[in-house]
């Protein structure tokens, strides 16, 4: 993976692209992303860029018994918060991730990710909690079939048979079922970049992309490209 950058979800519009043709764009606030840590196959076991995204106060990091926020590392021990940004020379961050550049080692602390680390005709994957849904039924969650709906039917939107009762007296696992939709992670790939406005920090992306809007979007090159 050589592109990739945090964002946070504006909304939905549309613009017209030099042929004149209408375009829905999904607009998104993309970076800047701060290098917070450059981790090594010496020191950690692998290669990647940590990046910080969101400016967070100093008054609310919650503090541990030593009186410093910690962050649990992939060894299991922890690292105070405010000292991992302090070395590096940075603010407090709301979100931090790690993407795994074939440069990373072409990183230093402290340097800045913006929106034109991607270029317009991009081909990206977009990753976001998406929107809850709350408690629904088997035809909206799953998209089931409806009982019939006439008169004495007793049988409308229920999400059908559950299994023979005798044999194998028990409902399979992954049953399809009412239950909670939505909040779960979800990835669309191939999306186009259409746009890139460097100086607003902002990145157009062709049709839809998940979560609702301010949600935390990660955009990485695609992939999978299509043939």
């Amino acid at each position: 993976m050589k592109k990739a950058i945090l964002a946070t979800k504006v909304g939905m519009t549309q613009i017209f692209n030099a042929d004149g043709v209408l375009v829905p764009v999904t607009v998104l606030q993309a970076g800047p992303c701060v290098v917070t840590q450059v981790k090594t196959v010496e020191n950690d076991g692998y290669s990647a860029v940590q990046v910080g995204f969101v400016d967070k106060k100093e008054r609310i990091v919650n503090k541990d018994a030593a009186g410093k926020k910690s962050i649990v590392n992939r060894h299991g021990a922890t690292q105070a918060e405010a000292g991992h940004f302090k070395k590096a020379g940075v603010s407090a961050k709301r979100y931090v991730r790690e993407f795994k550049f074939e440069n990373a080692s072409e990183y230093a602390l402290g340097a800045e990710i913006k929106a034109d680390i991607f270029a317009e005709g991009d081909k990206i994957d977009a990753s976001a909690i998406s929107k809850g849904k709350g408690f629904q039924g088997a035809i909206k969650r799953l998209g089931q079939h409806r009982g019939p709906m006439k008169h004495g039917s007793k049988f409308h939107r229920h999400q059908g048979s559950n299994g023979a009762c005798s044999s194998p007296s028990r409902v399979f696992k992954g049953k399809g079922m009412p239950g909670h939709m939505g909040c779960v992670k979800v990835t669309v790939q191939n999306l186009e970049v259409v746009r890139v406005d460097a100086e607003k920090n902002l990145i157009l992306v062709k049709g839809a992309v998940p979560g609702p809007k301010k949600a935390l979007v990660t955009i990485k090159e695609t992939t999978k490209v299509e043939a």
